[in-house]
């Protein structure tokens, strides 16, 4: 069974994923991207799909037009585990110069 995040692993999120913000009322981290227009935002969304089906991790998300917010947990886990770490550092990765 994968295990939650422990403090001091979480403690460091902050420096390994600056661009990602804690849920409030929830042990849960997102970030809100914004790209060029909606062809942009949806083929973000479509290799981060990829890559959540290779991983058997599927975010929580949301898209209006060239807005996307994700939201990463691990269900089972109740709580943020290095299955979200992996997956918020891949969507960094992609994220690159086309948003934001």
């Amino acid at each position: 069974m994968i295990q939650k995040l422990s403090a001091d692993e979480r403690s460091k999120l902050g420096s390994i994923l600056p661009a990602w913000q804690p849920v409030s009322g929830r042990d849960a981290i997102r970030r809100q991207l914004q790209f060029a227009d909606f062809n942009a935002a949806f083929g973000f969304m479509t290799r981060v799909a990829i890559k959540a089906q290779e991983m058997n991790h599927h975010p929580e998300w949301f898209n209006v037009y060239n807005r996307v917010e994700i939201t990463l947990a691990t269900h089972e886990a109740s709580g943020i585990t290095t299955r979200d770490v992996e997956l918020a550092g891949f969507i960094d990765s992609i994220a690159g110069a086309s948003c934001c």
